[in-house]
């Protein structure tokens, strides 16, 4: 990709971002195409996404907070990592990319949980949210989280500024009884 030699390496990072091709659905779920992501934001189009929990052996939760940089929620808290599925990719490959991209996380396995639709404030997800149990040290994505830390469920919960997707799989997890500390 050409850049503009005098542009920050912010700017092209958030170019680069909103260019990238989103896996498109329907209001079913079922595959219809695909899109840039800028352009699967602006017409609120259907579309998939993880979300991975990271459970530490105490049961604390891995909250990270969103840059200032980022398109959706900036500054934002979540509650689990993960993000949009890429056209052609196939959901739990996008949830270990995610996981390593933006934790550092690799090789851990991720358990399902469940599968959810969240369609609010002009967002329409199908969601498919996995568990990782983890106590390794992480290695956070410099243009996408600003710092990490760890939090029991109800604490974390209970933060101002949580971005909805992520309440809403943490929430569901927390009432069905999955976030009880492990062991």
């Amino acid at each position: 990709m050409a850049t503009d030699p005098g542009a920050s390496p912010e700017s092209a990072t958030v170019q680069r971002i909103s260019d990238e091709s989103i896996q498109l659905v329907d209001a079913r779920n079922r595959p219809c195409g695909s899109a840039p992501r800028a352009t699967m934001r602006r017409y609120h189009f259907w579309h998939r996404a993880t979300y991975i929990v990271v459970r530490n052996a105490r049961g604390e939760l891995c909250v990270q907070r969103r840059t200032l940089t980022k398109e959706v929620f900036p500054g934002g808290i979540d509650l689990a990592a993960g993000g949009v599925v890429g056209a052609g990719e196939a959901v739990h490959v996008a949830a270990r990319r995610e996981l390593a991209e933006e934790l550092g996380i690799v090789g851990e396995p991720l358990r399902h949980m469940l599968e959810f639709v969240h369609a609010r404030n002009g967002n329409h997800i199908f969601g498919s949210a996995y568990l990782v149990d983890y106590d390794g040290p992480l290695a956070l994505q410099a243009d996408e989280v600003a710092e990490a830390f760890w939090l029991s469920p109800d604490r974390a919960l209970a933060l101002d500024e949580v971005t909805p997707d992520t309440r809403q799989v943490v929430e569901t997890l927390v009432h069905d009884g999955s976030l009880a500390a492990p062991g």
